[in-house]
This record gives C-alpha cells, structure tokens and sequence, in this order.
C-alpha cells in the first residue's frame, strides 16, 4: 500500500489540514483483581470498572480502574491516545509498575449506556503502529451555504502510521475552502504532525460539495378504489320514472 511521506509540510491552494496539539500525558490509576463474572457485581455498583491488557510481549492481566476517571481519559485519548496505566508499587515495595496502552476496546451496557469493561493494548513504545484516526471537519463551506450544495464526506477516519508517542488522536479538517463545486479536498493536501505517515492513495478525495439535486414530482397513477365503474352507477330518479311510465304503456 501507497505511504505518503508526511516529514514535509504540505501545501495546497485549496485545502488546509490541520493535525493535533502535542497531547498531554494520560494516566489511569489501576489495581489488579481476581474477581470475575457475577462477582464484579458489587465493585461495579462502587464505581469500579473490570479491564484487561494484552499485547505481543504481555500475557493477559485483569485489573480495576475507576470509571469516572476512564470516562474522563476516554474523551481525550479516543482510541489513539496512550494511556499509562499505573499499578503503583510492587508487592515488594519496588518502582511503580507502569504500563503504556491504547483504548482497544470498549464494552457498553446497552441499559445504562456506561462502559462495563476495557481491553487495552499495551504498545512498544518504539515500535510503529498503524491505527485508524477520526477526521473531524470544521468551519463552514462557501459553496454548502452560498450555492445551497450538499457536503460529501467521503472518508470519516484514515489508517496512520507513527510511534505510539506521535500518534494523532484526530486530524481536523477545514472544509471553508470548498469554495466552489469544483473544490475538493484529497488525502494529498492533508497536512499531519512529524513523524506519521498516511496510509491511502494521494488522490483519494477526503470531502467535496456536490450541487443541490431538484427533486422530481411524480404523477402517481390512480388506484382501483379511485376508478369508478361507470356500468355499476345507480340510476338517477329520473331515469327511473321513465322506465316505469315505458312499463305502464306496453301494458296499455
């Protein structure tokens, strides 16, 4: 797959990009458990959310978090931001243990909409990783508000590639110059941070604004219920007083 270098910032007369401020260091405060299933009943009504790492050099581990705490972290971090997992100290009172992860996974309770468990990835720090990174667009297009045309989204996320460190939790997109229906955006005129690379064609087109559609107006053919069934009309009462007035003069 094509890898688009992004060491140089790229430039464009049609498109700015924008990638992430430097982040700011993210830590959960964890504690191994040995409960599971129905015991995690009573720790989750506590405030204590059950999660587990794993990762290509560490065995599976279950632990507690706090839930506050990781709703909080999961906002920033989203699923590209490192997270530092802090078990304190050893049992036998060495360094606090410490662990570097992502957000792999999040379990929902569908009743109450909270999170009610978290696998985390732990990552080598000097190691590349290649993770999808959400687009978020912002401004506002002169052709979607001036012209009245429809924005197209094409991509919503993009695969990257950087150190776990340099990874983006999102990349912004400033969709003010799609001035035009001629206007298009492309994986090309991206510019991200130092250090990550894209994984897409260049030419890829990230969003454009397509010209408004008139709507057709259809004549709806008429159903059977609406047909009227000419030879099933009742008689006027005038037709009737003339078939009595033939009937009485045959009879005469």
């Amino acid at each position: 797959m094509w890898k688009l270098n992004w060491g140089l910032k790229a430039e464009h007369k049609n498109a700015s990009v924008y990638g992430m401020q430097e982040k700011e260091k993210l830590q959960l405060k964890a504690e191994k458990r040995d409960a599971f299933g129905k015991r995690l009943t009573p720790f989750r009504e506590k405030g204590y959310l059950p999660a587990v790492f794993y990762g290509p050099k560490d065995s599976s581990q279950s632990f507690f978090i706090s839930l506050a705490d990781f709703k909080k972290v999961w906002r920033e971090a989203g699923e590209s931001g490192i997270v530092e997992l802090d078990f304190g100290p050893t049992e036998k009172g060495g360094a606090s243990e410490k662990k570097q992860v992502l957000i792999y996974d999040v379990d929902i309770d569908p009743l109450h909409e909270e999170p009610r468990h978290v696998d985390f990835y732990v990552v080598d720090m000097a190691k590349k990783t290649t993770i999808s990174v959400p687009l978020s667009f912002e401004g506002e297009s002169p052709a979607v508000k001036t012209l009245g045309g429809v924005l197209v989204k094409v991509f919503h996320e993009l695969e990257v590639e950087a150190l776990p460190a340099d990874l983006p939790s999102e990349l912004k997109v400033d969709i003010s110059v799609l001035k035009t229906f001629e206007d298009k955006i492309a994986v090309s005129d991206l510019e991200v941070p130092q250090g990550v690379e894209i994984l897409a064609e260049p030419d890829e087109t990230i969003a454009l604004v397509e010209e408004p559609r008139e709507e057709e107006i259809k004549e709806e053919a008429p159903s059977i219920e609406d047909i009227e069934v000419l030879s099933e009309k009742p008689s006027s009462d005038e037709d009737s007083e003339d078939k009595k007035e033939e009937e009485k003069q045959e009879k005469e």
